[in-house]
């Protein structure tokens, strides 16, 4: 990146986190979005979102007479390295990591960024900026510092900077000449007691350590490893491990297309997305994350087996929404949201996802402790709900405000609830409920089949009262309601290609929705249409197709929700969960066999 690139907000940004929060990175080594001290929390960090009423809301090194940078992950962790370049030769690198190691039988994870900064070339002239903001950019926050700290009193959080730079330097923003190594930590309010190069030395080699050794054991594809590997990694960021949640994406009201007002709060766990998330890294053989989500499951729970589509990270129900006037938005594209109201919509795929994601817990014996009977009946009232559902109107899975259907894709997954539970309980030789099960999975089936296909267009709707389509039906394969060589979906596949698809992408739909008709293309239903082909006998164009949209993952290999059809800007909340699921699966389906490279 050259110095007369523009200096506007981009997504060509880097994540740091290590489970219990996260943060992102820009092209200068700026922290420029950090929600604390958890990812629902008061975003500290909050320069993404233009704040309005005071400067700042970021955590920069700035280098003088910058010039260029490049930037890229240490490989195989989520340790980010950036290297600023003057016009005078010198260069600075910044590593950026958040601390994460097995320590006493456990995970620590403390809400923390660790900033390395040392020079690399010449005598570089830097200046340290550490300008959080308080209230969603609304108000400084009040500050205090001693001998080698500064404390920042946030929202529900003390933040707290210790630190080899002169305090006095960090205070006044003073700019110095770089000529060893210095050493930033951010995090709670405690002191830190032993050297401060010693610790991130340590942390540094311990949290590389901890990345490379859980990349080890992944059953990553043989084709596109580095893209599949920094996927799962970003995947297992999203994940909030206090409770198992897993969240959408990092941010809010990145907008979907430019001057959108489908400006959203991602930060938020949706059951159906999380469910994805699980079926991608059991995929992986990273189970560990399906245990979590599930005792996050088991907690909210109810007892008739009702959900919302989505909860926050702490089981929260009401995630009322409401627009905020301090930040002025994505490169000003406002308005920026602070919740999210789909919490009070009807979604009924959500039972079919929580089954499907738990469905592995009773077939893979690695588990220490894998499903049980006890374990099956609290999942049968989900199937209870998905029956009672599968032919009731519900806003579907793109979340529609204005308008209800029975949705297809809805009713495949109110399918997929009665489908699962009665192959668990055939596992579990409960010939009975089995029996129950399939009863009522073959009903759904034959009711979806009826209400959905629509002969004369010869195409299966997106809703029982409609005849458009939308790209959710490539999944009807993928989940098993259809075989792909049936007739039926291979026509299906081909009508999404002829009605959805601009080049190298796809819309969800084309029909307008409360907001007018979309503008870009929604990533994951490019990788759903790429698998759609293989699975159809179109192999060779599902992998030219794949390679051309690996290209347009920005230049650390992450992917936001949407895409610009012309430049392949990205658009929409990021890190997107359904995104980087979709990478992982079309790549798990199109890679040769690791035989074939022996």
């Amino acid at each position: 990146m050259t110095a007369r690139d523009s200096t506007q907000a981009s997504l060509d940004l880097g994540v740091i986190g290590n489970g219990s929060f996260g943060a992102l990175v820009d092209r200068h080594a700026r922290v420029v979005w950090s929600c604390l001290p958890a990812f629902d929390g008061d975003p500290a960090f909050c320069a993404l979102l233009s704040p309005t009423v005071h400067p700042g809301g970021d955590l920069a090194i700035e280098l003088e007479d910058f010039e260029r940078s490049e930037q890229h992950y240490l490989i195989n962790t989520a340790v980010l390295r950036t290297v600023l370049h003057d016009r005078h030769g010198g260069a600075v690198e910044i590593v950026d990591f958040a601390p994460r190691w097995k320590q006493n039988g456990r995970i620590y994870r403390p809400v923390s960024i660790i900033r390395r900064v040392r020079p690399l070339v010449g005598t570089p002239r830097i200046r340290v900026r550490a300008r959080p903001l308080a209230d969603w950019g609304a108000r400084v926050p009040e500050s205090t510092w001693g001998s080698n700290h500064m404390r920042w009193l946030l929202p529900g959080f003390t933040l707290r900077l210790t630190t080899d730079v002169p305090i006095r330097f960090v205070r006044e923003e003073t700019p110095f000449v770089l000529g060893e190594a210095v050493h930033l930590v951010f995090g709670p309010d405690e002191s830190l007691r032993r050297s401060l190069s010693g610790y991130v030395e340590e942390a540094l080699g311990r949290t590389e350590a901890y990345w490379r050794e859980w990349v080890r054991y992944l059953s990553i594809p043989l084709d596109w490893q580095e893209a599949v590997i920094r996927s799962a990694i970003t995947l297992k960021l999203c994940q909030y491990e206090d409770s198992g949640a897993i969240i959408a994406a990092m941010t809010t009201s990145i907008p979907e297309a430019p001057g959108s007002p489908r400006n959203w709060d991602y930060r938020f766990c949706w059951l159906r997305d999380a469910a994805f998330v699980v079926r991608a890294l059991n995929r992986l053989g990273a189970t560990r994350s399906m245990e979590e989500f599930l005792r996050y499951i088991f907690n909210i729970a109810t007892h008739d087996g009702s959900l919302q589509p989505l909860y926050g990270i702490d089981f929260a129900e009401a995630l009322e929404e409401v627009e905020v006037d301090s930040l002025a938005g994505y490169r000003g594209m406002g308005p920026v949201r602070r919740g999210n109201l789909a919490w009070i919509q009807k979604q009924h795929d959500v039972y079919g996802s929580v089954v499907l994601a738990s469905t592995q817990l009773f077939f893979d014996r690695r588990l220490a402790q894998p499903g049980d009977v006890s374990a099956f009946a609290r999942l049968e009232p989900l199937g209870e709900r998905a029956f009672a559902l599968h032919d009731v109107p519900d806003a579907g899975l793109w979340e529609f405000r204005g308008r209800a259907e029975v949705h297809t894709y809805t009713a495949a997954m109110c399918w997929a609830a009665c489908d699962r539970l009665a192959k668990i309980a055939s596992r579990l030789q409960l010939d009975e409920r089995a029996a129950y099960w399939r009863t009522r999975a073959d009903t759904i089936h034959a009711t979806t089949i009826d209400r959905a296909w629509r002969p004369q267009a010869n195409h299966f709707s997106a809703s029982f009262q409609s005849d458009y389509l939308d790209a959710s039906l490539l999944l009807l394969a993928d989940i098993g309601f259809l075989a792909a060589d049936d007739p039926r979906y291979v026509a299906t596949v081909d009508a999404i290609g002829r009605d959805l698809r601009r080049g190298d992408a796809l819309f969800r739909y084309v029909a307008a929705d409360d907001f007018g008709e979309p503008e870009t293309s929604f990533t994951i239903c490019t990788f759903w249409y790429i698998e759609a082909l293989a699975a159809t006998g179109r192999a060779d164009e599902a992998r030219a197709m794949f390679e051309r949209l690996l290209a347009r993952r920005n230049p650390l290999g992450l992917l936001s929700e949407d895409l610009a059809f012309g430049d392949g800007e990205p658009w929409g909340n990021f890190p997107q969960t359904y995104s980087h699921v979709g990478l992982i699966m079309a790549a798990m389906r199109l890679s040769r066999s690791w035989q074939e490279a022996s």
